[in-house]
This record gives structure tokens, sequence and C-alpha cells, in this order.
């Protein structure tokens, strides 16, 4: 069901939103009857923070489905993700301010180790430094200007994460992906979905084989993983369909580029990685200009894709620092959930619910006591899909008039 005209019918000015994302927060025991991260993790003022709030359960995109961040975060800011869809490409290109035109096709990379016979050892490539990456661009801009009569041009993004966008003529995003999710296998070769996507599938076989022709003598960045070939989508705006004036707050590209896609004005932030005090400064300097924010954490999701359970627990633990400089700027509705699970047991995202922790004026009574996936199914808010979050964020904040007579 599209709520959208009803949503923009309906929306009147009210108090201002905080949407925090935990990236992967929720997760799974290292075994059976165990606990999870988050139930491992020290965090005092989280738990303060959820016995006065009330708390429940989010599936972010459809049981069973594990969703990549992009329709996951979608789904949280209101947009249904089966309806609105984008490739990560055009995320990452749209999060670093590329180049990125009507007619492109953007692929988001992942650098990898391949072994002699051209298997994957490690999908990350060991997660180099952003300095590295840059380095290994360098040389690629170099030697790959083109392929056949398409420009190809590659942009750093973190870590072992970079961008290609393809610019000529008769592109389409129609192909499959390169990267077989799992160490063990080579490289999958691209394949077109469609007749018009034939060429673009090709191309990206050549750049494959150039790329590793290239870093054959790199010993650890010597492959390229390609997923999410998209071209560049558009979107209702959260200005036009909730009346809101939205502001994004987030270290990574990818998650810039979702937050841009919607119209939020992505705020700077300084330092490097997950950077906390910086997302903390941006939030405090800029807190009277806009009546919505997004402020996201990615370092919870990257520790359970490496399969490092008690990295995570430190990084909810950090997060929990921070938390009382978040409760002093008093928003009058503070919502705190993830994008998807990412249990380090799994070293993948996962299908599993989140928890979901509301604060606002006007609660029901709730049993929950701590930020967990076993006391969120205690929670006054029952279990709620992520489309549905939104306009319970505007409800609470006053944000929405009566619907009918």
């Amino acid at each position: 069901m599209d709520l959208f005209p009803v949503l923009k019918e309906l929306h009147q000015p009210g108090g201002k939103i905080l949407l925090v994302v935990l990236d992967g927060v929720g997760g799974l025991p290292l075994e059976p009857g165990g606990a999870t991260e988050l139930e491992a993790a020290k965090t005092p003022n989280l738990d303060r923070l959820a016995a006065e709030s009330a708390l429940g359960l989010l599936t972010p995109v459809h049981p069973g489905l594990a969703p990549g961040s992009g329709p996951g975060h979608l789904a949280l800011f209101g947009y249904d993700p089966f309806r609105y869809v984008v490739g990560r490409g055009a995320l990452s290109a749209l999060g670093l301010g590329a180049d990125f035109r009507e007619g492109d096709v953007a692929l988001r990379g992942n650098f990898a180790t391949l072994d002699a016979q051209g298997k994957v050892v490690d999908r990350r490539a060991g997660r180099p430094s952003t300095e590295e990456n840059r380095r290994v661009i360098a040389k690629l801009k170099e030697a790959i200007p083109h392929i056949e009569d398409v420009e190809v041009h590659f942009y750093t993004e973190s870590e072992h994460r970079f961008l290609v966008i393809l610019r000529g003529e008769g592109l389409s995003d129609g192909i499959t992906d390169t990267d077989p999710q799992k160490a063990g296998l080579p490289p999958l070769a691209a394949k077109p979905l469609d007749e018009a996507s034939a060429k673009t599938a090709r191309l990206v076989n050549l750049l494959s084989e150039r790329i590793r022709e290239v870093l054959r003598d790199e010993p650890r960045l010597n492959g390229a993983l390609f997923r999410g070939a998209s071209k560049r989508p558009r979107f209702p705006s959260l200005k036009e369909v909730f009346g809101l004036e939205a502001a994004a707050i987030a270290s990574y590209p990818m998650y810039k580029g979702l937050a841009a896609l919607v119209g939020m004005e992505v705020l700077p932030v300084e330092g490097e990685g997950d950077a906390h005090e910086g997302k903390l400064k941006a939030l405090k300097e800029n807190w009277e200009r806009y009546e919505f924010f997004y402020l996201h954490f990615k370092k919870t999701d990257a520790k359970g894709e490496d399969g490092d359970f008690w990295g995570k627990v430190r990084e909810i633990e950090r997060f929990d620092a921070l938390l009382p400089e978040l409760l002093a700027l008093k928003p009058e509705v503070l919502a705190l959930t993830g994008d998807h699970s990412t249990p380090a047991l799994l070293k993948a995202h996962s299908w599993h619910p989140v928890p979901l922790l509301l604060k606002a004026p006007y609660l029901r009574r709730d049993e929950a006591r701590r930020f967990t996936e076993a006391e969120a199914l205690k929670g006054s808010l029952g279990h709620l899909r992520g489309v549905e979050l939104m306009p319970l964020l505007l409800a609470h904040a006053g944000r929405l008039l009566k619907y009918g007579a």
C-alpha cells in the first residue's frame, strides 16, 4: 500500500525527530543459550533509556529476507523497498559526490585477495587503509581509462570499497553481481538480465580481467568484486512527502548517498572512519536548523561481518558512552534501531528482526528494561515492519493530522 499520498495530505509542523541507526546491530549467541552481542555488552546508559522508553522488534524489509543496507535504510525512511529500488553503485556515487550523469552506470567494487587459481581468499582484501586504496586506485586510473568505447572512472570510497562509473553509449544496469559472497570461490561472471544490458555485462567482465592484470603484483589488493550496477534514480524527497527539513550525519559514502537520494542534506563530519566525536559535533552545531536527523554508526555492522563478536560488543559499548550527549539535546522523539541484523556468528547480514527503542512524550507502560532482542519482545511497540516506523515517528512528534472524518 502506498501511504505517500495520505501522509502528504496529513503532515503538519511538529516536534524534532532523531533517528539513530546502529548498522547491523541485531545479533545471535555464539552457542545455544548464550548471549547476543547486545546482551553481552555493558550498556548502563542504554539500560536507563530503555527503562523509560517503549521497545519492540522491527523487521526491516520482510520476514525471511536478509536485507542489504539500501532497502533496510529506505524502509526506515518510510520508502517501500520493493517499489523504491536502488543499486549499491548509485548510492556510492551519490554519497561520494561523484560525476554521475544520466546514462552512466555505477558499480560498487570491493578490492579482494585472489589466490593463484583465481579463487577469492578474502572478499575485503584484509580491510586495507583508505590511503592504500587511493594508491591502488591511482594505478587503475592510469592503466584503464576506458574499456572498448566506454570511459571508466574510478573513485576511492573507503578501506576495501571503491566505485566505478561507466560512461558511454548503449549502457544499461540489468546485470548480475560478480561477488560470490564467500571465500573459496572464483569471482562470478556478470550476466545480462535483459537484452539491453548485454554490452554492460561484457564490459564489466573485461574490466574485471583487466584489473587482475594491472594488480597482479599486489599481494592483497589483486582482484575486484562488483555489485549493485545501477543508473541514477529519482525518488520523492522527505520534504515533499513528510514535510520534513531533514539532515544526515554519516561517515561512509553509501549512507550519505541513501540520505541524499531522499532529499536529506548531508552534513560534513570531521574525522576518519566511524568518527563519533565528529558526528556529535555536527549534530550539536546543526541542531536548530533541521526537524529530522538521521544519525548513522557503521562499525557494529563491520565487526559483525568480520565475525568479531567481542569487537561488535565493544562498538555497542562505545555508542553507549556517547548516548548521554545525544539525550542532552532533548529531541521530542528519539528512535534507536538497526537497518538489519549482522550476527558475528554468521559473518553476514541476516533475516532476524532488530530491536527498536522509542523515546517520546506519549508512550504506554512497557516491561522492557534493556535494549536487547529478548527484552524487545516484552515491549509495547510489538513487531513492526520497517516502513511502519516513519509514520509512528511522525505521529509521536505531533506531525500528522487526523485521517478521515
